[in-house]
């Protein structure tokens, strides 16, 4: 221990000198909060190499950010009344007014397709001329609309419920940018807030940039309440345990220096605010409490036990620090192992995570003896929670069932183990765009509805490469393009698409005077004289320009689609690639699928994968670890069993509750594995202890290792339970569910570490307890329970 014995006096000597230090580490990262930002652009978990990344850039090149589009609607039928029916047009128009808007399409900017027989195109009229004076008005051109235009249904209205829309289309430089966040809450919000005050009628507002911004936002006002709730849980529980107002403000010092510093490096290497990355302050501060707990609880044993402070404080140091560097290292390699997946997001979120931890083992090595070598000794009062009965009560009944029930614990463990593995095999793999989101906030009933009146909200675009210019126009492309679309119509989760065979059909409907019965693709004898009007058409080029390229050779069909997980995308992309293969030669056409939401839903279950890599990385990692402390292969396996066992229960548990695996809930099982690891590890080095003590009496020191660790393990445990129950508190699915699991995980862990591992350690004695085994430790280390010299 020579040389954190000369750590210790390095510290207590160069005390004033580390506080100016931390004082100005902690000024400097508080100034790089400015550069915080959080992410306008949509989650991409794929790598960019990737080939399902390349077809949708390709796309954007083709066509253009397809994520413009932000949906107003309402089911209100007083909306037909003339003053209600004006008043919906003119939202429309005040929102054309913003600079940050493209154009918008509402049924006041409806034109007709009017056949003009001397020049042989089709002409533009309005809908209506003048704004409809009377209700009997106001019901003919809702006639007209939804009986006669059938190009406008599920666009503008849905014919069925009379719900009726209107479309904003963002400018598209604008759409991933802070620009697109200050329009939604400066301009729409208050426009439709006051539409609503106004005239009684509730609008539903939808689209991926209102979407991500409401969802950002909601990230932004969670992070306050989660650091909040944090501090106030574990310095509750931490009040408990000590019962001194003293250690548990030195607590909260360090944890909030902690928290300023996760802030600060989150905003040095420029890392956006996610979901994930929003959850790194708590997450420090739930691991902070517990090393506090560690240099706390040995101080305060080494006051009682001799009553000198200078003594005390040079031990705390020296004997705690070398065992919480290595629980922190454990815990800290947990995280870091998502930096070797290929995911941004979680390489973003391993770096942040396992770099602040260790950063907050510092802090409350450092400070925590620092402030106390400032104060006077901690009185009688505050010593009495080491003498509490309770906690006796606790330790002997885990001595007990060590002692006389290993067999029920092993049966006990078996049984979970069979049953576990049961549920596992019920558990589904899932992912959605918007599943995890907060089911509670208005944008989300929003989403629900949307889905429900149009099919969806998340674009699936088709592109056809007919390999040719002006290809797109040949009736036989259009036809097979129709072929799809008629798939497209029969699954219930996809909407009815968008592309150039609305407006060949609504040319139709135009060329045999508006009869509605056309509205359908002209046959060979017609499509001379139909497809020549088309082309000379003057359509409205804001609608549809966006869905055939300049030069005719590429097609573009929309589709939006439902909330549906990874494994009902894949029987839809299944059908969907059939009739691709079926209608379009691959000599003549090039047919690519594409949009935000493949993207999204196939970035999923490659994050899965990476996670499932990250988890075997860890397993690896703790027991390379286990191996240079302890030099043996048995104990590394011994180890590794206590700590793998909670992870079965959880994934069991999962199965039973039918929580599918995503990336939010399999983040719980390298996260917990990399925290639960340090009971163990805390168990083990004063189990070797003890051993080399006590002359290789293995019964000895199996239950002294339990006597001396189980307070703090018990501590810490309970600590870590409530800390990350905390974050079932959110309104985000997959945080709850990330909170819930950990807490269930870590408590499983603490059972396990306190019964199974030493319950293995006694019924392997004379195979694992040996001095070949423990001859040369790579660090003697020592653990804060350690309060007897040896």
């Amino acid at each position: 221990m020579n040389f954190w014995a000369h750590i210790s006096r390095l510290i207590l000597k160069g005390r004033y000198f580390i506080i100016l230090l931390i004082a100005i580490c902690t000024y400097l990262l508080a100034t790089q909060m400015q550069y915080m930002r959080f992410s306008y652009t949509e989650a991409n978990l794929l790598p960019d190499n990737h080939q399902v990344n390349i077809e949708y850039n390709k796309f954007l090149d083709l066509f253009g950010e397809e994520g413009n589009l932000i949906i107003l609607a309402t089911e209100d039928p007083s909306i037909f009344t003339p003053e209600k029916f004006k008043a919906w047009n003119n939202l429309s128009k005040q929102l054309d007014s913003f600079a940050e808007v493209d154009f918008t399409v509402a049924i006041g900017d409806i034109q007709k397709l009017t056949k003009n027989k001397t020049e042989q195109k089709f002409d533009l009229e309005p809908l209506y001329v003048n704004p409809p004076e009377t209700t009997e008005e106001v019901l003919k051109i809702k006639n007209e609309l939804f009986e006669n235009l059938p190009f406008y249904d599920n666009f503008l209205f849905n014919k069925k419920s009379e719900t009726i829309r209107t479309i904003v289309y963002l400018k598209k430089d604008i759409v991933n940018t802070a620009v697109r966040k200050d329009f939604i809450f400066d301009a729409l919000n208050p426009a439709i807030e006051k539409f609503e005050q106004d005239y009684n009628i509730d609008i539903r507002v939808s689209g991926m940039p209102y979407i991500r911004t409401m969802n950002a936002q909601n990230i932004i006002d969670e992070i306050g309440i989660f650091v909040a709730l944090a501090l106030g849980v574990t310095a509750l529980i931490f009040f408990f345990f000590f019962r001194s107002f003293r250690a548990t403000f030195i607590t909260l010092i360090v944890v909030s220096i902690g928290v300023i510093w996760a802030f600060g490096f989150i905003g040095l290497f420029r890392y956006e605010i996610s979901v994930l990355m929003a959850l790194i302050p708590p997450l420090i501060i739930v691991i902070g409490v517990p090393n506090a707990i560690f240099l706390i609880n040995k101080y305060q044993q080494e006051v009682k036990k001799h009553g000198n402070q200078a003594k005390s404080l040079q031990r705390v140091i020296s004997k705690v620090g070398n065992a919480t560097l290595m629980t922190n290292v454990t815990t800290a390699s947990g995280f870091a192992t998502f930096i070797f997946t290929k995911s941004q997001l979680l390489r973003e979120f391993g770096t942040i995570a396992s770099i602040n931890i260790l950063a907050i083992f510092v802090l409350a090595l450092l400070i925590i003896p620092i402030i106390y070598s400032f104060l006077p000794l901690p009185k009688e009062k505050h010593l009495k929670h080491l003498e509490r009965k309770w906690i006796d009560t606790i330790v002997t009944w885990m001595e007990s069932i060590v002692r006389h029930h290993r067999l029920t614990v092993y049966a006990t463990t078996v049984i979970l183990i069979i049953v576990s593995m049961i549920g596992i095999y019920m558990i589904k793999i899932s992912g959605s765009l918007i599943e995890d989101m907060p089911k509670g906030k208005p944008f989300f009933k929003d989403i629900v509805f949307f889905e429900e009146e149009f099919g969806g909200i998340m674009p699936l675009e088709i592109v056809i490469d007919t390999k040719a210019e002006n290809g797109v126009m040949k009736l036989s492309t259009l036809q097979r393009m129709n072929k799809l679309d008629e798939t497209i119509d029969e699954i219930p989760q996809l909407s009815k698409s968008i592309s150039v065979l609305n407006l060949v059909k609504y040319s139709k409907q135009a060329f045999y005077n508006g009869k509605p019965e056309y509205y359908e693709l002209p046959n060979n004898q017609e499509k001379n004289w139909i497809l020549s009007y088309t082309k000379k058409a003057t359509t409205d080029s804001n609608l549809l320009n966006n869905f055939v390229d300049s030069t005719g050779r590429y097609a573009r069909l929309t589709t939006f689609m439902k909330d549906i997980g990874t494994d009902k995308m894949e029987i839809i992309e299944d059908r969907l690639i059939q009739k691709i293969d079926k209608e379009f030669p691959k000599e003549d056409y090039n047919v690519s699928m594409t949009g935000g939401a493949l993207v999204f839903l196939k970035g999923t279950t490659f994050l899965i994968n990476n996670l499932v890599i990250s988890l075997s990385l860890a397993i690896i990692l703790i027991a390379v670890f286990m191996a240079f402390l302890f030099r043996s292969f048995r104990m590394i396996v011994i180890s590794l069993i206590p700590n793998i066992f909670p992870l079965l229960i959880t994934a069991g548990l999962m199965g039973y509750l039918g929580v599918p695996i995503k990336p939010s809930t399999i983040l719980v099982f390298s996260i917990a594995f990399g925290i639960s690891v340090d009971d163990t590890i805390h168990f083990l080095a004063k189990y070797r202890q003890e051993l080399m003590v006590n002359n290789w009496k293995i019964k000895h020191s199996v239950y002294a290792a339990l006597r001396e660790t189980g307070v703090s393990m018990f501590y810490t445990s309970i600590v870590l339970f409530f800390g990350f129950l905390v974050f079932t508190v959110s309104s985000f699915g997959g945080t709850i569910a990330l909170g819930g699991l950990v807490s269930i995980t870590l408590l499983f862990a603490m059972v396990s570490n306190l019964l199974l591992l030493p319950s293995l350690l006694l019924s392997l004695e004379k195979k694992i307890a040996n001095k070949k085994t423990f001859k040369k430790p790579t660090l003697d280390i020592l653990t804060p329970e350690d309060t007897n010299e040896k």
